[in-house]
Formats: structure tokens, sequence, C-alpha cells
């Protein structure tokens, strides 16, 4: 999804969303969240998982991010998407030998109106981990889909 003129999502990039996205956690009063940055490829960029997080955290957050990343779409339209196409979506959640995971909590990463990599929280409801993402992405300079 990457084209040739766009410029990568960059590490300092990858960070400051990691960063703004666990502020934005902390002020919303959330239960603590793990949050995941990928690349347009779907490999881990940043990541972390606030302390009190629980173990699945931080696989939750990379699968929802990975959704993302491959559908260019919002964790919460890949839901909406879902639903109404199980089939399809249970198929690719097998092709993507489990890391694929439409619910919400995740946003593309865009530059120039190319889809650069993905953000993906869990922690909290959907809807705020969703929040938290878009907050990081915007706080970047950067957009969402």
């Amino acid at each position: 999804m990457t084209h040739a003129l766009t410029q990568p999502l960059t590490l300092a990039e990858a960070n400051g969303i990691l960063h703004a996205a666990l502020a934005a956690a902390r002020a919303a009063g959330m239960p603590p969240v793990a949050v995941v940055v990928l690349d347009a490829a779907g490999h881990p960029v940043a990541l972390q998982r606030e302390d009190g997080a629980s173990m699945l955290r931080a696989d939750i957050a990379l699968g929802k991010a990975w959704a993302a990343a491959g559908m260019g779409a919002a964790g919460s339209v890949l839901h909406g998407r879902a639903q109404g196409n199980p089939a399809f979506f249970n198929a690719l959640a097998a092709t993507g030998q489990g890391k694929f995971i439409p619910q919400a909590g995740s946003v593309p990463v865009v530059r120039d109106g190319i889809v650069i990599g993905a953000v993906g929280a869990s922690g909290g409801k959907g809807e705020d981990d969703e929040a938290i993402c878009a907050a990081g992405v915007l706080a970047a300079g950067l957009a969402t889909a």
C-alpha cells in the first residue's frame, strides 16, 4: 500500500504516535493499555504495554493494527464489515494466521493519501482504544483513513 514517492513511517513518528496515544489513555482515565504501531507491511515499529496491562493486550493491539494496515480502514469499520460478511473475514483471519482482528481499537496511519502503517490499542472499550489511536496519529501530524 505504500507508494515509491511517499515516505514510509519512521521510528520517530511511530514513537510519537505511541507516546501520544498513551498520554491520551492516561488523560481519559483508561485502564492500563498496550499500543502497537506497525509499518505498511505489518511489521512492528513501536510497542509498549503499560504496567498492569494483562498479558494478551499487546497481541490483541497488534492484531487490531494488523487488520487496519491490511485493509486500510479503522477497526470499527472492519468490525461492521465483518458482521455483514463473516465467511470472508474468517478467511482473512485464517490467512493472517490469527493476527487479523477486525475489532474497534485501531486506525490506519496515512500520509499523502497513502496508508503507511497502523496503530492498535487494547485495554479499554473498543471505541476508547480507537480514540487514543487516532489521537496519537493526529498528534504526530499524520492522518487516519
